[in-house]
């Protein structure tokens, strides 16, 4: 599950705004700020949808590994 933490991670490693994903997903800035304070809060296509778009954009996506899951930038 990707966490609203992830999100807002993901999008400030990459220098990005809110409404530079929510032109890279044809999603809403109300959309993005929602999804990055409460994930449940979205339907699970749409966080897909931001965590595709980030990415592809240069981030990847840790999972719960006993050390809680967490966001990388792509060498």
């Amino acid at each position: 599950m990707t966490t609203p933490d992830q999100l807002r991670g993901a999008r400030a490693m990459l220098g990005l705004a809110q409404a530079d994903v929510a032109v890279m997903t044809g999603k809403t800035t109300k959309t993005i700020r929602r999804a990055e304070t409460d994930a449940g809060s979205v339907a699970a296509d749409t966080v897909a949808a931001i965590r595709a778009a980030l990415e592809a954009a240069g981030v990847q996506f840790i999972d719960e590994n006993g050390g809680g899951p967490g966001v990388r930038l792509v060498k």
